[in-house]
């Protein structure tokens, strides 16, 4: 069997780009200053509830939780490491009163995967 001229370095090419590593999208990121975060929430609550910011800069992680709501909450911060040796950080619940803000801080020994803040209505 002859091979075309032009099918040879189509094959060439198909093999070298499915060898590369993939490549992290910006939404991807997973450090940096000022790394914004996603903040997954879990509690019963409804509208109402904490504001919460999470950043991550390199191996630490900081959520600000602000509740604009006369009610009182509590809320915790959980770091997931991204080696297998790091341990995940589960913060203690922090109680925020109406109208105030804390500040949760953990960090990792390297990197961090995930971060996400939980919270629940005292």
């Amino acid at each position: 069997m002859r091979w075309s001229h032009g099918f040879v370095p189509l094959l060439a090419l198909l093999v070298f780009l499915t060898s590369l590593p993939a490549v992290a999208g910006p939404e991807d990121a997973r450090s940096g200053p000022d790394a914004e975060r996603p903040v997954r929430a879990e509690g019963d609550f409804g509208r109402d509830g904490p504001e919460c910011r999470t950043a991550v800069d390199g191996p630490q992680a900081v959520a600000h939780c602000h509740n604009p709501y006369p009610a009182l909450y509590r809320v915790a911060l959980h770091v997931e490491c991204a080696h297998w040796w790091d341990l995940d950080v589960d913060g203690a619940a922090v109680e925020v009163r109406p109208a105030g803000t804390v500040r949760l801080a953990a960090r990792c020994w390297s990197g961090i995967d995930a971060v996400w803040v939980t919270q629940h209505r005292v």
